[in-house]
């Protein structure tokens, strides 16, 4: 009957108006039960991902007419944007993501890589950068499943290491200590455990460090990795693609996130020119983790050469004969991207796009 049908409908409403006054506030208005975390992404290796554009190139190229359209959407009308949903701890420095969390008065990938997951994401994103300059993933950075090199190994870079001590000592007149073989082995795995602390240190201390990011939980969400430099010798290079392996698998386990994503940048200091020897070597090794098994679908290697920054790269054997040039198109060695402001920036664009989707 009709009243039977709309007495019904009341009885259905009023229910449905009790269940969802009951049910949390977060879940009645259809909020993401993850809104209350941060995104983290930790950014590992050695000098380039440090950072080596220098920030008085930033910011001429963000006001010359040929290039300022690259960084505009870094800058307003005050300046360079400091960021209040993105932050930064690389080593003592932290704060909203901006220009400068690079070397002294450098910028690396960072600021675009988090400026275009900051765009991405409702969830505020943490960036902890892990980087030391001059670091070897065989020795520095190795990682605890690959275990030692050989006795042999050990024993010719201790015999070396006397060897250049003494020399030292004979120059200066001095009579220091030799090494150890303990100071010899110490230094093996010590970026890794360093890298280990400083995200553990972030996790503990983050309220303090990051005020805006009380009470918030913290959700480890990516690794990327930009290395290889110090491999390219001794033989360092024959060995990256366990090592490789045994990191993305160390890292994951010692931090608890089973297929954590994992973008790596390749060496790409080539440039337009092919790579060769070692150099070629590492790239093929960082190529081949996407074919691992366990890393397929989940870890990603880009390549960087291919984001070159032509007008640098063709001005860089002049640089000491067009100095002034120079400076308005790069600020370093071709080791370290030519300290080119548009290189690190697409490097960071694209590891950022190619995080999210992995994520994705």
């Amino acid at each position: 009957m009709p009243w039977i049908q709309t007495y019904s409908a009341q009885v259905l409403s009023l229910l449905l108006l009790f269940v969802i006054a009951a049910m949390p506030s977060s879940v009645a208005f259809g909020q993401d039960k993850e809104s209350n975390s941060v995104k983290v992404f930790i950014l590992a290796g050695q000098s380039n991902m440090e950072g080596k554009a220098p920030n008085a190139l930033f910011e001429h190229q963000a006001t010359d007419a040929k290039t300022k359209s690259l960084f505009t959407h870094l800058r307003d009308e005050n300046g360079w944007v400091t960021r209040d949903d993105v932050w930064i701890k690389y080593l003592g420095r932290h704060g909203g993501l901006t220009l400068g969390y690079g070397t002294r008065d450098r910028t690396g990938l960072e600021l675009e890589f988090g400026t275009v997951l900051g765009n991405h994401f409702e969830e505020p994103v943490l960036l902890i950068k892990t980087c030391w300059g001059g670091h070897s993933l065989f020795r520095n950075f190795r990682p605890p499943s690959a275990g030692m090199p050989a006795d042999e190994t050990l024993q010719e870079e201790w015999e070396r290491a006397k060897t250049n001590k003494q020399k030292q000592n004979e120059k200066r007149n001095r009579n220091d200590a030799l090494p150890t073989m303990d100071e010899i082995t110490t230094v093996y795995g010590s970026s890794y455990r360093n890298m280990l602390q400083e995200v553990k240190e972030v996790q503990k201390n983050y309220e303090t460090l990051f005020p805006e990011l009380k009470g918030k939980q913290l959700e480890i969400s990516g690794f990327v990795w930009f290395q290889g430099w110090n491999d390219q010798y001794g033989g360092a290079e024959q060995e990256y693609e366990t090592n490789m392996k045994h990191l993305i698998n160390d890292i994951r386990k010692d931090l608890g996130v089973k297929k954590m994503p994992v973008v790596i940048g390749l060496m790409g200091q080539n440039g337009s020119k092919p790579a060769k020897g070692p150099m070629l070597a590492i790239q093929q090794a960082q190529m081949a983790m996407m074919s691992v098994n366990d890393f397929q679908g989940n870890v990603v290697s880009i390549r960087t050469d291919e984001l070159v920054d032509k007008a640098a790269e063709e001005l860089y054997p002049e640089w000491k004969e067009r100095f002034e040039e120079w400076k308005l198109v790069g600020g370093d060695r071709p080791y370290h991207y030519l300290g080119s402001a548009i290189w690190f920036n697409r490097i960071g664009n694209k590891m950022a796009k190619s995080m999210i989707e992995l994520m994705e």
